[in-house]
């Protein structure tokens, strides 16, 4: 079969036999595009086995797995192969599986001692104790190991390895981003432009993959990504927060089990109408049957949404201290969210301490910005912590003994 694919110059390196074949760079940019086409040409051409990993799996359905069927079709390149629900097998003789790093042990990885090809996607996550398992490991003669990612911190194992002082042997490692992808689509291009004109440092982070800035100024570090269900007759607490202007309409839902904070869903919309409000809101499972607690600045819009749905949203009751106090209690408890409420992650991600602009030490104050779905889960959680403050507070017992001769009380 011959294929043709076009391939961004950028990558254009890659192409090449090597080790290691690394790309790194901001959202948009085509890095797992390339890989998927790199891993069909080369599977229509000969027997390979293959590994797709990443550091967290509990579902193919966020695996690359649906990535390269896609390719499959795109390419009309079905013919050559037999995708099955847990893999994927290649008319060559070839199989390539999907699994998540986090799940291997040092006997368990010697499964995968004569694949051919082990392809990392969101190698960001990627622990040390991974790549030292993963790396002598795929070790068969002419292996590969490739890895794709999107930077965040300088001293991220994977930025160590292929972005250090010393990178291994027969290494390519390429940065691309959305200029270099030449079939960019125009919502993409949309998001890129309304971080761009807000906020210059999330877009140097997410879409030109620099390494986050203010990583002392964060304000969430008791947060992972994790895939979850949640339990029947779990306690759904959900939150909102309104649009102003170029302000997105947010709705978050969660619930808390023990010190454990799970967020399950959430609905984000830039430029939502009041009246297409409702519909938004629908996309979050059960919204309508659970109370949503909303940002009290928008009357108006709550009770539209009283009328057209949603009876149970109330308001939020702030108060003096309420944002300060709210994000303190959030931080109380370790955060677990699902990958899918991916503005939420970007929010934890970026929230952070106003720095004094002369010494640039970090200052008690919160910035103003990447808060729209933060300020959501605090209205969410404003009920459990407000009950929580209650039963925090000091009782004075007063326990009065009549005097022997009833002349008083005695406390």
């Amino acid at each position: 079969m011959k294929l043709t694919i076009e391939t961004p110059e950028v990558f254009e390196p890659l192409l090449a036999p090597a080790r290691y074949k690394g790309a790194y760079g901001g959202r948009g940019s085509g890095k797992s595009h390339f890989f998927g086409e790199l891993w069909l040409e080369e599977n229509i051409a000969e027997k390979l086995d293959c590994v797709c990993l990443r550091e967290t799996l509990k579902s193919l359905e966020f695996s690359v797995k649906k990535l390269l069927e896609s390719k499959i079709e795109r390419f009309n390149a079905g013919s050559y192969f037999e995708v099955q629900d847990r893999r994927i097998l290649s008319k060559q003789g070839g199989v390539t599986i999907f699994e998540g790093m986090q799940n291997h042990t040092a006997d368990s990885i010697k499964s995968l001692e004569g694949f051919d090809r082990a392809w990392f996607e969101e190698a960001q996550n990627a622990s040390d104790k991974s790549l030292t398992l993963l790396r002598p490991t795929i070790r068969k003669p002419g292996s590969q190991l490739w890895f794709g990612w999107n930077p965040q911190f300088e001293t991220d194992p994977v930025d160590v390895l292929l972005r250090g002082s010393e990178l291994p042997p027969h290494a390519v490692v390429v940065r691309a981003n959305y200029m270099d992808n030449p079939f960019p689509p125009a919502e993409l291009l949309e998001e890129m432009q309304y971080d761009q004109r807000r906020d210059p440092d999330k877009y140097a982070h997410v879409w030109l993959g620099e390494y986050q800035r203010n990583s002392e100024a964060r304000v969430f570090r008791n947060w992972t990504v994790e895939e979850f269900d949640s339990p029947t007759g779990a306690h759904h607490r959900l939150g909102a927060d309104w649009g102003f202007s170029v302000d997105p309409t947010c709705l978050i839902r969660c619930h808390i089990d023990g010190r454990k904070l799970y967020v399950d869903y959430e609905a984000y919309m830039v430029g939502c109408e009041i009246v297409n409000t409702p519909e938004l809101f629908m996309a979050v499972p059960d919204s309508e049957k659970w109370i949503i607690t909303a940002d009290s600045a928008r009357p108006e819009t709550i009770n539209h949404m009283q009328k057209h749905g949603f009876p149970k949203i109330v308001a939020a009751i702030k108060g003096a201290k309420s944002l300060e106090e709210g994000v303190e209690f959030l931080k109380s408890f370790d955060i677990v969210v699902h990958p899918r409420c991916k503005h939420l992650i970007d929010e934890l991600t970026l929230y952070s301490y106003k720095t004094d602009p002369l010494t640039g030490k970090v200052m008690p104050l919160l910035e103003d910005k990447h808060n729209h779905v933060i300020d959501a889960l605090r209205y969410a959680c404003e009920g459990a912590r407000r009950v929580s403050v209650r039963k925090e507070k000091p009782v004075i017992v007063r326990n009065r003994i009549p005097t022997r001769n009833g002349a008083g009380w005695m406390t």
